[in-house]
């Protein structure tokens, strides 16, 4: 027997160390190549593991929770496979049928007696089922084998003029109505050479069939419940019948009360010390990452912002256009598709936005601005792990619609968590829509490796004057935030005005 140990390999350009956020496998399990194995959330994002190996998982050498660098053991597995080692999406070949066994008749057909006889007594062994139509819609691909049913034996049922029914009970394999919930028997076919007789009497399932939408109370319960605000709907009701009860609501009160202070219990209460009020958050991960990369950012590139206000009345217009458009049916379209069409093309008109400061690593202190001929357009995406900037891959390449399905789906991957650690390297510019959170304007940080940042702030109407008079319009406020060392305050100020054009004038797209 090999033992192999799986170290942490490096899933990212630079990945220097992960936590183990939760494990798939378990010693003892069978594993096969390419099995994931666990999920690390890195610097960047959150990675699923696959196996190198094929065996058994003998140990777990790291819990949950555990920070460790990479090149670090994680799991051993040994080459020795326990149990069936066919791999989960492979059929196992089907066993051959010995000769000795029985012809087992295919489910929902009825043997020959049964067919010839009709329904036998249902207390006797190895009864038939009654004639007709049985409970099914016929077999499964891979019959199962099951044991035999213990049947109860059918209880006595009084005569109706002079008239007893004696029929088997079928049992429906998946009840779908109130009536077979309760467990009553389902009707079965009466004996040769009787008439049918129907069963008029009220049940409680065929009541509970007619009171669909209608919940049972009495009247002092309905009124402690429209006293307290309580829709009778919300309440599990425990009555004999089904009904709501004045117990069931003050247990409904209760509940609802506990979950109000626990909502309000934020604030620790004033009678213990200040130290033991006070929750500490280790800084890690994602949360980790974003701090370093805004400190290198705001402490070495020198930032200088500028804003603007622009009348995007005609950005909603053709937003609103493109939503009725057929082209654009099922995709979410939305002022943010405009602004990033602008950015790509107030880019191209000012280029030096789009670059690099790259300084030398020889420490001489020479330094090189590289100005890239691609966008690679980075949207900021605030997600319960924290700040993400994915980019998309040349982005100056892609249509409108293109572009608005890239957009939907960077948006859906990252608030899934499901970012690749390759989707956020590379960007050459980045967006930011502080806009969708109501905030007006604001000064962003410029991401590491870029020279420009634009802010977009959420559009409102504001009385805005237009050929001589006060009219509302809807106006938004850009804020752009520029590494001073690459872009002076003349192009700064050109792609700004840029910008702010086209989301005035969308038309200037197709120039």
């Amino acid at each position: 027997m090999t033992l192999n140990k799986f170290n942490l390999p490096d899933v990212g350009e630079g990945l220097t160390e992960a936590e183990v956020v939760s494990w798939k496998v378990k010693p003892g399990d069978a594993v096969a190549i390419n099995d994931v194995l666990c999920e690390i959330e890195t610097a960047k994002s959150i990675v699923e593991l696959p196996s190198p190996f094929a065996g058994t998982v003998t140990e777990l050498l790291v819990p949950e929770g555990v920070t460790i660098d990479v090149g670090t053991a994680i799991i051993s597995v040994s080459d020795d496979v326990a149990g069936d080692p066919t791999p989960a999406d492979v059929r196992a070949p089907e066993a051959p049928a010995q000769a000795e066994a029985p012809a087992q008749p295919l489910y929902g057909k009825l043997p020959d007696d049964a067919q010839d006889n009709g329904a036998n007594d249902a207390g006797a062994q190895g009864s038939a089922p009654a004639d007709g139509p049985l409970v099914g819609s016929g077999p499964k691909a891979d019959a199962v084998k099951r044991r035999p049913r213990t049947t109860r034996a059918a209880a006595a049922v009084k005569p109706a003029d002079s008239l007893t029914v004696n029929a088997p009970e079928v049992e429906p394999v998946q009840p779908h109505t109130p009536a077979e919930v309760t467990g009553r028997p389902a009707a079965a076919a009466p004996q040769a050479g009787q008439s049918a007789v129907v069963d008029t009497r009220p049940t409680l399932g065929g009541t509970i069939t007619g009171l669909v939408n209608r919940v049972l109370a009495k009247p002092p319960v309905r009124k402690i419940a429209r006293d307290l605000g309580i829709d009778l709907a919300d309440v599990v009701a425990t009555g004999s019948r089904g009904e709501v009860t004045r117990e069931d609501l003050v247990s409904y009160q209760a509940q609802r009360d506990a979950e109000l202070d626990k909502a309000d219990g934020f604030w620790g209460k004033a009678g213990k010390p200040q130290d033991q009020r006070i929750e500490t958050i280790p800084v890690k991960g994602v949360r980790k990452a974003t701090a370093k990369a805004m400190v290198d950012s705001a402490f070495a590139a020198p930032h200088v912002s500028i804003f603007v206000d622009v009348d995007a009345s005609r950005t909603m217009e053709f937003v609103k256009r493109l939503k009725a458009s057929r082209d654009f049916e099922g995709i979410r379209v939305s002022p943010l598709l405009i602004l990033a069409k602008a950015v790509i093309w107030a880019a191209a008109r000012n280029p030096s936005v789009n670059a690099s400061w790259v300084e030398s690593g020889d420490g001489s202190g020479a330094a090189e601005i590289q100005v890239k001929h691609f966008m690679n357009l980075g949207i900021a995406a605030a997600t319960p792990r924290g700040l993400m900037v994915p980019n998309i891959k040349d982005a100056q390449d892609l249509s409108l619609k293109e572009l608005a399905l890239a957009l939907n789906n960077l948006a859906t991957t990252a608030r899934a968590g499901k970012t690749q650690p390759a989707e956020m390297q590379g960007g050459t510019l980045t967006i930011t829509n502080i806009g969708a959170l109501g905030i007006d304007t604001g000064t962003p940080i410029i991401n590491p490796g870029e020279v420009a940042i634009v802010a977009f702030g959420t559009i409102k109407q504001k009385p805005w004057v237009l050929d001589g008079e006060v009219i509302p319009r809807w106006i938004t406020t850009l804020g752009g935030s520029f590494d001073h060392r690459v872009v002076d305050g003349d192009l700064s100020a050109r792609f700004m005005a840029d910008v702010a054009a086209i989301l005035e004038e969308p038309a200037l797209l197709l120039d």
